[in-house]
């Protein structure tokens, strides 16, 4: 007879040596894995096959494959039988909630004075302190808008991002360069110099235009 889980979120980790599954919390996940349950055709089979390819012998060999083949015709009443064990094993770990039908871990995730599931009746004390430290990060963050975090930046003078002189990077508001100590105000930027000839804009410590070859001194 076909078992039937107690919780839709398990893990079958069978193999050709016998059973084990692992159950899951419907809410949080976590849980716990049966004992592995050995399968004595599986075992059986394993052990005439290293002893054939040990030994070379070759009925030891087909005593393997004929093992393998037995199993795999009882391998539908023995996952059964092997899961309803581990259901018995594993059921009593778990409390499932009569408002939600969920099965949930009883350390985490069950409200023992509510006699339900955290998710249909939270507990009062966590949801207190969750709410209360995000209520807290909302004050705080309204306080850091409201608070003055750039007193003494002339706001309304051209900012530069880096040193004209050495091309450091700046701070905000920076009046000398930490790199070369050199004044970066953008009235100590150097004004931008067009050829006289052409017009090219000529770049800094040119002195000769690359378009026309107009002397920039000129």
């Amino acid at each position: 007879m076909a078992a039937q889980a107690f919780t839709r979120n398990y893990r079958d980790h069978s193999n050709d040596t016998g059973y084990q599954f692992e159950f899951h919390c419907d809410k949080c996940g976590n849980g716990f894995r049966s004992t592995f349950q050995a399968s004595a055709l599986g075992v059986g089979s394993k052990i005439a096959k290293g002893l054939g390819s040990l030994f070379g012998g070759s009925k030891l060999w087909g005593a393997g494959v004929a093992a393998d083949h037995l199993k795999d015709g009882l391998r539908g009443s023995g996952w059964d039988d092997a899961f309803k064990k581990a259901i018995g094993e594993i059921k009593p770990k778990f409390h499932q909630c009569t408002r939600c039908g969920n099965w949930v871990c009883p350390d985490v995730c069950w409200n023992e004075s509510r006699n339900l599931c955290e998710a249909c009746a939270p507990d009062l004390a966590e949801e207190a302190a969750h709410h209360q430290a995000q209520i807290a990060s909302q004050q705080i963050a309204d306080k850091m808008r409201n608070a003055d975090l750039v007193e003494g930046i002339d706001v309304k003078a051209a900012m530069v991002s880096a040193c004209p002189h050495c091309k450091a990077r700046l701070a905000a508001g920076a009046k000398f360069c930490a790199g070369c100590g050199k004044p970066v105000s953008a009235s100590a930027v150097p004004s931008k110099k067009f050829c006289s000839g052409c017009g090219t804009q000529l770049p800094g410590g040119a002195k000769f235009c690359s378009g026309c070859g107009t002397s920039a001194e000129g």
